[in-house]
C-alpha cells in the first residue's frame, strides 16, 4: 500500500469535510484515491451522498449501502478490507467520530498490524467536549483504546462552519500545537476554509489545508 490515512475525532470535528478535501487534494496532485466511508455515527452528513462528484474525479469511493444510512447497526461493507491491500492507492477512511466509529475501526486491527498508517485526529476547539487541552487529550486516548491504534498527527480544524472568523482559527491553531507540544503528536494540518485562507496564512504556523464546505445543513 503506498499510503493509508485514518481520520477520526470527536463528533462533529469535520473529519468527513477533511476527508473529502483532502482526497481531492491528493487527487489533483496525481495520487490514485481510495476513500472509504465507514462513518457509521453521522447519518446526515455522509460522503456517499457525493458518489457521481467523487466518481467524476476519478476518485474511488468504498461506502456501505445508503439504504442503511439511518440504521443503528454496525454495517461495513465488504470492500473495506480490500482497501488495505491495495498498494497502487492513497486510501482514505473516514471514520465515525466516537466509540462506537472507533470500535468499528477495531475490526480491521488484524489488516493495519503489518502496514504502515497514518492516524489523524482532528481537534475543533469549538464543539464544547474538546474545547481544552485535557479533554481533547482524554477523547483522544479513548478512540485509541477502542480502535487499539495509535494517533500518529493532529488536525487543527477550529471552526463555526460558515460562522468562523480568522480569530477562531488562530486562537484554535494556538490550543491544538501546544496538544502537540504535550503529546508529541506533529500536526499535520490546520485547516482553513478557502475564502479564509488569504487573511490568516500570515499568521499560520502549520501547512495551511484549505477547504470547501460540501456537507451543507439542509437549512441553506
Amino acid at each position: 500500500m503506498e499510503k493509508l490515512i485514518i481520520i477520526t475525532g470527536h463528533f462533529g470535528s469535520g473529519k468527513s469535510e477533511i476527508a473529502l478535501n483532502l482526497s481531492k487534494k491528493l487527487r489533483k496532485e496525481g495520487e490514485k484515491v481510495v476513500l472509504v466511508d465507514i462513518d457509521i455515527v453521522n447519518p446526515y452528513f455522509c460522503i456517499r451522498d457525493f458518489r457521481d462528484e467523487l466518481q467524476a474525479e476519478g476518485i474511488e469511493l468504498v461506502s456501505a449501502s445508503p439504504h442503511l444510512s439511518n440504521a443503528e447497526l454496525m454495517v461495513v461493507p465488504r470492500q473495506v478490507s480490500g482497501a488495505f491491500y491495495r498498494e497502487d492507492s492513497c486510501v482514505i477512511m473516514d471514520i465515525g467520530g466516537d466509540d462506537m466509529g472507533a470500535v468499528v475501526l477495531g475490526q480491521y486491527n488484524a489488516h493495519l498490524k503489518d502496514k504502515p498508517y497514518e492516524m489523524y485526529f482532528v481537534v475543533n476547539t469549538l464543539r464544547p467536549l474538546t474545547s481544552d487541552g485535557r479533554s481533547v487529550m482524554e477523547y483522544m486516548e479513548s478512540i485509541e483504546r477502542s480502535s487499539r491504534l495509535k494517533v500518529t498527527k493532529l488536525i487543527s480544524n477550529t471552526n463555526l462552519s460558515y460562522e468562523t472568523t480568522a480569530e477562531d482559527i488562530i486562537s484554535g491553531e494556538e490550543k491544538v500545537f501546544e496538544i502537540s507540544e504535550a503529546t508529541g503528536l506533529p500536526v499535520a494540518y490546520t485547516v482553513v476554509r478557502r475564502d479564509l485562507v488569504d487573511e490568516v496564512k500570515e499568521r499560520i504556523k502549520g501547512e495551511i489545508l484549505p477547504i470547501d464546505i460540501y456537507m451543507k445543513p439542509p437549512w441553506r
